[in-house]
């Protein structure tokens, strides 16, 4: 049971634990992708897959930089840093092992795209690149494959993810598409 809360501690709650000594920066909108809003019930295309219904929209709702014959770029609703992207095949596959040939080709070409893009559009010094093939990977849509490019900078370990356990996002999804598809490069 909650203690009541006096005016002189508004935000400690007594009776849930020892007091951290952190501030609360919540975040209830990501409540949605953390209960699985909007991911694929199913291995079928049909199961509400976002990453087969992003396709369907415009460049601009959809957060989409680029679109290839197989494969095509978007920017992560939920970043770890700003210019997070992803590099997804239109066709519905969840492993990496069943792309076909060209579809892994255009994938690599896309990421290194990515990379080129994210350099000239915000100087990143380096990238972490990958995919978590499978929910027990920590794959947040593991029915459908996606790579993730994150951009990173000597020095973007600042002191708010450690001392204020904050993410500083410094630009809106809207704008950083805006910049990254207007220097992607072409094929």
């Amino acid at each position: 049971m909650l203690a009541r809360m006096t005016s002189e501690q508004p935000e400690q709650q007594i009776g849930v634990g020892a007091p951290d000594a952190f501030q609360r920066l919540w975040t209830p909108h990501r409540m949605a992708y953390i209960q699985g809003e909007n991911k694929p019930s199913g291995p079928g295309s049909g199961d509400g897959c976002p990453f087969c219904t992003i396709p369907t929209k415009s460049d601009e709702d959809g957060l989409i930089l680029a679109r290839g014959t197989r494969v095509y770029a978007v920017l992560n609703l939920y970043p770890y840093n700003g210019g997070h992207l992803m590099v997804v095949p239109f066709r519905h596959v969840a492993d990496y092992t069943e792309l076909d040939a060209e579809e892994t080709a255009e994938l690599a070409e896309f990421t290194k795209r990515a990379m080129t893009a994210l350099r000239t559009a915000s100087g990143a010094h380096g990238f972490n690149i990958g995919m978590n093939q499978g929910a027990d990977a920590g794959a947040g849509i593991a029915a459908h494959l996606h790579q993730h490019v994150v951009p990173r900078w000597g020095g973007d370990t600042n002191f708010m993810p450690v001392v204020g356990h904050t993410k500083i996002l410094p630009q809106l999804l809207a704008d950083t598409r805006a910049m990254l598809a207007e220097v992607w490069p072409k094929g």
